[in-house]
């Protein structure tokens, strides 16, 4: 027998047990991502004005982000990045692509049909295909962001349930920084948009869900029914107006503050995460984590 095979691992070092504490994690990772994001990009903001090119920018720092997320998970937690997946990326981004245009096009739906949000002409398609750059680095930049690095890490250390929570605040109300953006529109995206994206990732433990959800949702909204995308102006296939109440229309922040989308994205989040937990895939909370080994060496203590 190979006596060195019995030596106890070496205990880790105090850098590394400060770099592996999950609020240390959470920082690190997100300089990870917004610092090769914040070199790449600020050329493009600065110098680059012909929209064609920064359409490729766009994209550019999709990739920018995606490996920068990968980088760290590889350097910093040393495994496979298994949130992202090649093997799953392409049913599990396509579902994600429907559902998130499904979901809007409901409430645009509902909208419509109580006389809420009227079409008044269209813009065509070349307005709307020039957005989708745009619609996909944001939903790829904030799904890496807030589910794969906040809610993954805080999944690991508090268990789901508060990971869940939390990730949901922090994602709605940083929208309180969008124009146009009250304390009632961020509590809206926090439970519709913050616990349904939290929910496809814990539902497949993969990022892809969330970022077809994203993506779809987005694009939907300002690439094709011409509103308002958190606060931001949005001119897609579609002319449009929105008649009613700031309850129905989301007021100037656009629709996805309505409570017909919380609604609608607030019942398909809680289906998410029944499947979740039907799966299994729902880490429990911290304290029952430490307290199931004393329970089980009480119960073989009887």
């Amino acid at each position: 027998m190979n006596s060195q095979s019995e030596l106890p691992a070496p205990a880790p070092t105090v850098l590394r047990r400060v770099l592996t504490f999950p609020l240390v994690r959470i920082v690190v990772a997100t300089l990870f991502v917004a610092v090769p994001f914040a070199i790449v990009s600020t050329p493009f903001n600065l110098f680059v004005t012909d929209k064609p090119l920064r359409r490729v920018g766009a994209l550019l720092l999709t990739a920018v982000v995606l490996g920068a997320y990968w980088a760290d998970v590889r350097i910093m937690e040393k495994r496979a990045v298994t949130e992202l997946s090649g093997r799953h990326a392409a049913r599990e981004l396509g579902l994600g692509l429907v559902l998130g245009a499904l979901l809007f096009s409901a409430t645009i739906g509902v909208l419509a049909a109580v006389g809420v949000y009227q079409t008044t002409g269209n813009n065509g398609w070349l307005i709307m295909l020039a957005s989708v750059p745009g619609f996909i680095l944001t939903g790829v930049l904030e799904e890496v962001l807030f589910r794969g690095i906040v809610f993954r890490i805080l999944d690991q250390w508090l268990g789901s349930w508060f990971a869940l929570a939390i990730s949901a605040v922090i994602f709605g109300f940083l929208h309180l920084l969008n124009p146009g953006a009250t304390v009632l529109n961020a509590a809206a995206i926090s439970i519709e948009g913050g616990v349904l994206l939290a929910a496809a990732f814990m539902l497949t433990g993969r990022l892809w869900l969330c970022i077809g959800l994203h993506i779809a949702w987005n694009f939907t909204q300002g690439g094709i029914f011409s509103v308002a995308v958190s606060g931001g102006a949005s001119k897609g296939l579609l002319q449009s107006r929105m008649v009613g109440p700031d309850w129905l229309t989301g007021g100037k922040f656009g629709a996805e503050a309505s409570v017909v989308a919380l609604l609608v994205c607030a019942a398909v989040g809680i289906v998410c995460v029944a499947l979740a937990i039907k799966k299994g895939n729902v880490v429990p909370p911290f304290w029952a984590a430490r307290l199931a080994p004393a329970f089980k060496a009480g119960s073989a203590a009887q």
